[in-house]
């Protein structure tokens, strides 16, 4: 690691994130492609595209995925963390090490500052088997006219709060998380929505899978998201169940990983994420899988910023006078503009990095 090397910084847009990664990856070597999102179009117009650079032999026994905006808000950071990799440290990958950097998994969220696609789908519950029956969520029924309210005046508010915190008192914290961010499939404008058909994100990720890993010996999986925990500290969340032998090589590789299904997590256990999707793709090779969860505000929170983006995309107005006010709230969820809490992000990323490459 170059101790010298500044500090990421956190681009201002989507256009200017992808603007320095490119050029990072440009800078580094790296084979570029690119894969657009047809028919959607970012905040300013701005073409939407998931980038893929690429270092190494393509025949690498292993390989080095790191992804960033499967949450679209979220990939700032991500973004940040691999732009300065690409650009201060892609000189330590091993020779015989392929290095995969999928910037922009949701680029619609990335550039509207949303958490969700176009489709108000979010992607980690988006890798179920859409040929059966659809899973249901019968505790975020109970409170999901509370959660997205018709209206957003400050009458309605005030019932709709008293509501959700009256249900907290009734089940706890850990159900409300569990209820709320599970993933549900019966309220297309509400939060955490899977969707009923895989997503366009979701197919270019299994498509990047098939074409750019498959055959590896064994594959490293980094996928950087924010939003949850204490602040700038990177948990390691695993997919599997402590004791599992994919949890068991996560370890291995990484020293301490919580098990999201046993609980250990600051995330509750998702239905539909795409790391517990990638057994089904990977067939023998080895994956050590882990998603990196930066945090930054206290929960309640980032809920309440969730809340507000949900009604405004689904029942108000994103592009009127208000909306300003409602992407800097989801940013303030989920990023902090205060340097020390990226570069803090970016120490553990290089840690975390570093290990992946062995």
């Amino acid at each position: 690691m170059n101790d010298a090397a500044p500090a990421p910084v956190l681009a201002d847009d989507y256009r200017e994130a992808r603007r320095r990664f490119r050029d990072a990856a440009d800078d580094a070597g790296a084979s570029r492609r690119a894969f657009t999102n047809a028919g959607h179009l970012g905040r300013d117009g701005e073409e939407l595209t998931l980038d893929v650079a690429t270092l190494g032999p393509a025949d690498a026994d292993h390989r080095v995925l790191v992804v960033s905006g499967t949450h679209g808000v979220e990939g700032y950071c991500g973004s940040a963390l691999q732009t300065h990799w690409l650009t201060h440290h892609h000189a330590s990958r091993p020779d015989d090490v392929r290095v995969v950097m999928a910037h922009a998994l949701n680029p619609y969220g990335f550039s509207w500052v949303r958490r969700v696609n176009e489709d108000n789908i979010d992607l980690n519950r988006n890798f179920i088997d859409f040929a059966e029956p659809l899973p249901h969520n019968h505790a975020y029924d109970e409170i999901a006219d509370a959660l997205v309210p018709e209206h957003w005046d400050d009458e309605t508010q005030a019932t709709a709060l008293a509501e959700l915190f009256a249900y907290i008192d009734r089940v706890g914290m850990e159900q409300m998380q569990a209820a709320v961010s599970g993933g549900q499939y019966a309220h297309g404008t509400g939060l955490f929505y899977g969707g009923v058909a895989p997503s366009w994100s979701r197919r270019q990720l299994e498509s990047l899978w098939a074409e750019e890993l498959v055959g590896a010996a064994t594959v490293a999986v980094l996928d950087l998201h924010t939003g949850l925990g204490p602040w700038a500290h990177g948990e390691l969340i695993n997919h599997e169940r402590a004791g599992s032998v994919g949890y068991q090589r996560a370890t291995d590789r990484w020293g301490e990983v919580r098990s999201m299904l046993d609980g250990e997590s600051v995330s509750a256990a998702l239905t539909g994420d795409w790391l517990g999707a990638i057994q089904g793709w990977a067939g023998p090779t080895d994956v050590d899988a882990v998603a990196i969860e930066y945090g930054t505000v206290e929960v309640i929170t980032v809920l309440e910023s969730l809340r507000a983006d949900a009604w405004m995309h689904g029942r108000g107005d994103p592009t009127g006078p208000d909306a300003a006010t409602t992407r800097r709230q989801v940013w303030n969820a989920f990023l902090d503009d205060d340097p020390a809490w990226i570069a803090t992000c970016n120490e553990q990323f290089e840690r975390h990095m570093a290990a992946a490459l062995r």
